[in-house]
Order: structure tokens, then C-alpha cells, then sequence
């Protein structure tokens, strides 16, 4: 067995985080046209709907200031002016969608995502989300959530979208250390995260999420025992533990700092390791990839019970075969396609008001994205995939062996197992199976590193 120092090394290379299969990079976009979507989507809204319902994810891309490790698409301006006029083309779109539909949607699934949501007024927030849920059915089990910064969270904002019907909120926390917040430039004292966190959980508020971030610019040892301490005398229901992009090729924000500013591959590791083990010491469950959950959380009830999903928002107890993005960049999914929206404001809310739906890009699945995708998903999900004689290509086969000689898996009889070694490279697993990326010669680099 390969020491683990060096499983890192071997290990920590670009590599997709498959929040789909194909991942957005491969998608062929030759044979992908916007009505070959709308043909989708028509199709398979009603299998969806009559099973669960639909999701519905929007995107509000507006910040004040820009974080720089962030990896969102963002529209940095204190101009609140430009919040009418973007929720109106938000509805303008969701309008021409329901056109494709044939009943009432039945909408078991929503979530506000950024950007920054609460960069909106309450009662604009009020106005979007109303108007939408005025021609839907909502289903006693819905899961509405939204992405909120503890420094301009309101408890107005907490008491509009939990009247809607929103249930979860997601506080992007990342580091209470001060050098990093400074790196970052998302100075945010624990008390705003003491305040909004007691709000939230007085008005009602049944399950609260922290982002937390590993690998950020400064980072130490003792600096991260003493954010995941602090965050366990808060007893958020679920914790994020995400590993740091950085991809400055991509978003020039990273740029403010340099590699050699970022923990090297093991001390990156050792990070994520000592926040997970004092986590896991805290009654919290590792779920899947990168997320924890207290015992009688939903999402490892779902674990438990085999139900567990992850889609582009990432790890959810519903499952919804057709979810439709809203906004600027927003990626759809019919389960058959994906679709992604046009990435700048001016360009989006232009082609909406052509009343035309402003995908611009997307790929329709072939069977073998199929088979490959539910593989992706239950090693994602389930950390385990089982296949039938002669399904899988020879080539993943051959990739599997060495994953297996380094203990990361278990294969037997057409069976894979994540080791408890393994999920620490569970991105490494699933590459495995990525036809789609071993099959293109590229020298471009597209993805973060594993590790």
C-alpha cells in the first residue's frame, strides 16, 4: 500500500467534481440545438412531475464586493437599481418554460443560489418567489433553500422566505480566521454568524448549513481547529467542507494571491483530515463528498435509506429527474440534457425579452453518458456501483485495477466499494469512469485538483 503522503501526489491532479456526467467541458455542443431542449424538457416534465415533482434553482448573481477565491458567476455593483428589472426577466423566463408544461407544476425543490441572494430586497425577493409559487402545487415534503451572507442577512429576509415556504439556509462561512477573511476579502466577524444564526433558528428555520472552505490563501493547522471548533458550539444541522478552487485561468479574482501563498498538497490534506476527524468527534456523519450532517439530518436518513442525490446544487434528499435553472448562467437538467444559460446579464435578460428560452449551450445524453452517469452518481451517493457482464468498457476496467491496488476501492464480482481510504479520492474514482475526459487530448487545464 502507498503511504498516504504520497497517494496526495499521485492523486492531486485536475480533476472534474461530477456534479454532472458529462461534465460541462465535455458536453458536445455540435449536435445540441435549443429545441432539442425544449423537446426535452416537454418530454420528461410530466415523468417528473407525477414522481416527486420538479426543481427549480435561481440564480441572483449581484454582489457588493468581490470574494476572490470565489469561483461563482458574480456581477459586482451596489447599484440596487438592478434588482427589479432582473427578477422581472427571472419571471419572464420561468413563464416561457411553463409553456412547455402540460399541468401544474409541482414544485418540490427550490433553491437561491449567487452571487448573493440577500444582496435583494426582502420584499423583491418577495415578489420573485411569490409570483412563482402562485402557479405552483408545493408538496408537504419541499425543500426550499437559499444561500445567505451572514453580513447582510436580515431577520426581514429570514421571515419573507420562510413564510414562502423556505425551510434551509446556507451561510457561506469559510474561515473565521482574519489574514484569510483579509486574502479573501469577506471580513465577517463570528458575532454577524452568531446573530443571523439565532435568527434564522427563532423564526423557524429547520435546517442550517455552513460553508466552510480547506486550501484558502494563509491558512494554518491551528487556524482551522479553531474555526471547526467554533463552528461546532453553533451546531449547524449540516457543514459544507469544500476544497478550494484555484483556477486564476478562469477567475482573475484569484490572482490577488499566488500558489505559494496556498498550503502545499499535504498540508491541504491535513486540513480536510483534522476538520473532518474533529467534526466526526462532534456527532457529525460524513455524507458522500466534501458535506456532513448530525445524525437526524435528512441527508443521512436519505444516506441510510439509499435515496440520496446530487445534482448541479449538490447533495439533496429529493430527487427530481427534471430541474430547471432560472437566471444568468443557470444549468438545467431533463436527466436526458443539460442546458446552460447565456453567462453575462445583458446578453440574458436581451434574449428573454425575444421571449426566447437563453440556453446557449448543452448536450443531449447518448446511452453510454447514461450508463456511465448512474455509475458517477451512485459511487458519488452511494460510495459503491455494481455493473452486468461485459457493460463497462475495457479501458475503465483497466483504470480500476490500479485504484485498486491502492486500496482506494474493493472491486468483486461486477462491484465496486469505496474504501474508507478511497473517499478521500472519491473525484479520482468517478474520473475512472470519465470516457468522455480520457477519450480528448487537450493541454488546457479545466478543473481544480483533486486534492
Amino acid at each position: 500500500m502507498i503511504h498516504s503522503d504520497s497517494l496526495v501526489r499521485k492523486y492531486n491532479i485536475p480533476c472534474p467534481r461530477y456534479t454532472s456526467y458529462p461534465t460541462v467541458p465535455y458536453w458536445n455542443t455540435n449536435v445540441f440545438n435549443k429545441q432539442a431542449w425544449l423537446d426535452s424538457v416537454s418530454k420528461n416534465f410530466s415523468i417528473s412531475n407525477s414522481n416527486g415533482g420538479i426543481s427549480v434553482y435561481i440564480h441572483l448573481p449581484f454582489c457588493e464586493s468581490l470574494c476572490t477565491y470565489c469561483g461563482c458567476n458574480t456581477r459586482i455593483t451596489v447599484n440596487h437599481a438592478v434588482e427589479l428589472p432582473y427578477i422581472e426577466s427571472v419571471l419572464h423566463e420561468w413563464r416561457l418554460y411553463k409553456a412547455l408544461f402540460n399541468e401544474t407544476p409541482v414544485l418540490s425543490e427550490l433553491h437561491l443560489g449567487g452571487g448573493t441572494p440577500t444582496f435583494f430586497q426582502p420584499e423583491n425577493l418577495n415578489y420573485l418567489l411569490q409570483t412563482i409559487l402562485n402557479d405552483c402545487i408545493v408538496p408537504k415534503h419541499a425543500a426550499y433553500s437559499f444561500e445567505g451572507h451572514p453580513n447582510n442577512t436580515t431577520k426581514e429576509h429570514l421571515e419573507v422566505l420562510h413564510k414562502l415556504g423556505f425551510n434551509r439556509v446556507s451561510f457561506g462561512i469559510q474561515d473565521f480566521d482574519e489574514t484569510v477573511q483579509r486574502a479573501i476579502n469577506r471580513m465577517q466577524p463570528i458575532e454577524k454568524v452568531i446573530q443571523v444564526t439565532e435568527e434564522a433558528r427563532a423564526v423557524g428555520y429547520t435546517s442550517i448549513n455552513y460553508d466552510l472552505v480547506y486550501g484558502l490563501p494563509f491558512q494554518t493547522l491551528d487556524g482551522i481547529i479553531d474555526t471547526v471548533n467554533k463552528v461546532i458550539a453553533l451546531k449547524p444541522d449540516r457543514i459544507a467542507y469544500y476544497s478550494y478552487a484555484h483556477v486564476p485561468w478562469i477567475k482573475p479574482g484569484q490572482r490577488s494571491f499566488t500558489e505559494k501563498d496556498l498550503p502545499d498538497n499535504e498540508a491541504k490534506r491535513l486540513l480536510y483530515e483534522t476538520g473532518r476527524t474533529l467534526l466526526e468527534q462532534a456527532g457529525y456523519i460524513e455524507i458522500g463528498m466534501d458535506h456532513f450532517a448530525l445524525e437526524d439530518d435528512e441527508l443521512n436518513k436519505a444516506v441510510s435509506e439509499g435515496t440520496l442525490h446530487r445534482n448541479f446544487m449538490g447533495y439533496t434528499a429529493n430527487h427530481t429527474s427534471l430541474s430547471i435553472g432560472l437566471g444568468v448562467s443557470s444549468i438545467s437538467d431533463s436527466w436526458e440534457a443539460f442546458a446552460q444559460n447565456v453567462k453575462t446579464v445583458e446578453e440574458y435578460q436581451k434574449i428573454v425579452a425575444m421571449n426566447e428560452i437563453p440556453v446557449f449551450k448543452g448536450h443531449i445524453l447518448n446511452d453510454e453518458d447514461l450508463l456511465l452517469r448512474k455509475h458517477i452518481l451512485s459511487i458519488m451517493c452511494k460510495g459503491k456501483t455494481h455493473w452486468n457482464d461485459n457493460e463497462l468498457p475495457d479501458d475503465i476496467m483497466t483504470r480500476l485495477v490500479s485504484l485498486e491496488e491502492d486500496k482506494l476501492i474493493e472491486l468483486s464480482y461486477n462491484t465496486l466499494s469505496v474504501t474508507i481510504l478511497g473517499k478521500a479520492f472519491l473525484r479520482n474514482i468517478c474520473m475512472a469512469f470519465d470516457e468522455c475526459l480520457w477519450r480528448t487530448t487537450t493541454e488546457k487545464v479545466m478543473f481544480s485538483k483533486a486534492v
